[in-house]
């Protein structure tokens, strides 16, 4: 295993020796909680603006800054009640990074969410996480009981008067509750539906009141801004990315080397694809990657130079996401690729909305016929139709949005493939034959 030095790595240099901290006397023998007593002994909003000063960019996919999402919530004495959630139902396919956190650095997770809670004068906080996820689940309740025990959590933490208590919540299993709004619904044991936004979850949130929802691994960049400071932090990226810090980037598919590795943000595809995953499989050439999970837009081997950011992959037509790519090879038809990632996301919609819950089944529909070599003339016009209307600000939420970026992006690039299955000629003929 390669070296993860501190001053290069601030999510996982703890993991340097190769194996999880799971206990809380591994994890205070590496400096943990020293963050939380530096913060504790801050003003709450001199933490968020540390916090700020960094640069730190939500990991969880829309890149909001970190430290403004903190500045909307209302402080004072008279804010009452606030809550801080961690998003940790990690359902985008093609997505492992925040599992990799949770199982093997558990005590991190929670250090990190007192620090937030403090910054907001939250009192109440939940880690609303993925129920398959057995693993993290056993070794997060472990480790909040050891926080509990260790005065970290729970009545006057450290003296300071302020209380704060953590749970552990277990979702069902359903990929909308990674949107905030419908994740907050799911805890409040509603229906995990979307909000209408205003307002925003930052003013009226869970049980009405001000909530903060950050992704894990937003959260585990915490600790070292605060010991290193924001300066440091905005320098990790130094020349690649005016993004602060690091990324844990990913790929899967067809290449040498699946897996996960933190790097400076801005670090481009082609060093992720080519000299950490290996690059492809013997034999095989890359055809087209998807960013950042299956909600992200095609790009093709051209674009493997491009910064892996959030504002260079924006200007790229798609997203960074999760910043995981996933790779097609030369072999693989387009459209297949397309219509299994349909599939995935009608499932999973809610339903609440007419044209995620009717546009996204029809779009596999019209995928699977054109695979079978069955499509009607007219069928690639009505997908690039859904694209647009089920495309932002036409649905509740980014599901729909998301869902149809692999799709569109598709019909753009390989469009002659999607030709191929139209019935009535000679090519939808030998895609038939083919299948």
């Amino acid at each position: 295993m390669s070296r993860r030095p501190r001053d290069t790595h601030p999510l996982t240099w703890r993991l340097d020796h190769g194996a999880p901290v799971l206990g809380i006397d591994a994890h205070e023998a590496l400096d943990g909680y020293a963050a939380l007593r530096k913060a504790l002994g801050m003003e709450p909003a001199a933490v968020t603006q540390a916090v700020k000063d960094s640069n730190l960019r939500g990991r969880g996919g829309a890149g909001f800054p970190t430290g403004v999402k903190w500045s909307l919530v209302p402080m004072g004495p008279d804010a009452g009640t606030k809550y801080l959630l961690c998003n940790a139902d990690e359902m985008e396919p093609g997505t492992f990074k925040d599992r990799m956190l949770l199982e093997q650095l558990p005590h991190q997770l929670i250090e990190s969410m007192v620090i937030a809670a403090w910054a907001i004068q939250a009192t109440r906080g939940y880690i609303f996480l993925r129920g398959e996820y057995v693993l993290a689940a056993e070794r997060l309740q472990r480790a909040l009981a050891e926080a509990r025990d260790s005065g970290y959590l729970g009545e006057n933490i450290r003296g300071t008067g302020w209380s704060f208590d953590l749970f552990l919540h277990t979702g069902a299993g359903r990929y909308i509750c990674g949107e905030e709004t419908a994740l907050i619904n799911s805890l409040e044991g509603r229906r995990a539906n979307p909000r209408a936004k205003p307002p925003f979850p930052q003013i009226a949130g869970a049980w009405g009141r001000p909530t903060i929802v950050n992704n894990v691994e937003t959260f585990y960049n915490l600790p070292e801004i605060l010991l290193q400071g924001a300066d440091w932090y905005k320098g990790l990226s130094l020349g690649r990315s005016t993004d602060g810090g690091t990324k844990i980037y990913g790929a899967s598919g067809r290449v040498k080397r699946p897996g996960l590795w933190e790097l400076p943000m801005g670090t481009t595809g082609r060093e992720i694809l080519e000299q950490h995953a290996g690059g492809m499989q013997d034999g095989l050439r890359l055809k087209a990657w998807l960013p950042g999970g299956a909600s992200t837009d095609f790009l093709l081997p051209e674009h493997l130079d491009l910064a892996m950011d959030f504002d260079t992959i924006a200007k790229a037509r798609s997203r960074l996401g999760t910043g995981l790519l996933a790779v097609v090879d030369h072999t693989q038809d387009i459209v297949p690729a397309v219509r299994n990632l349909l599939e995935f996301f009608a499932r999973e919609s809610c339903g609440w909305c007419t044209p995620c819950r009717d546009g996204l089944p029809w779009s596999v529909k019209l995928l699977r016929a054109i695979e079978r070599g069955e499509g009607q003339p007219g069928d690639i016009e009505r997908l690039e139709r859904l694209t647009v209307q089920l495309g932002p600000g036409k649905t509740y939420c980014a599901l729909a949005p998301g869902a149809v970026e692999p799709l569109q992006s598709a019909l753009r690039f390989f469009r002659a493939e999607f030709e191929r299955g139209i019935k009535g000629g000679a090519q939808g003929a030998a895609r038939k034959e083919h299948a």
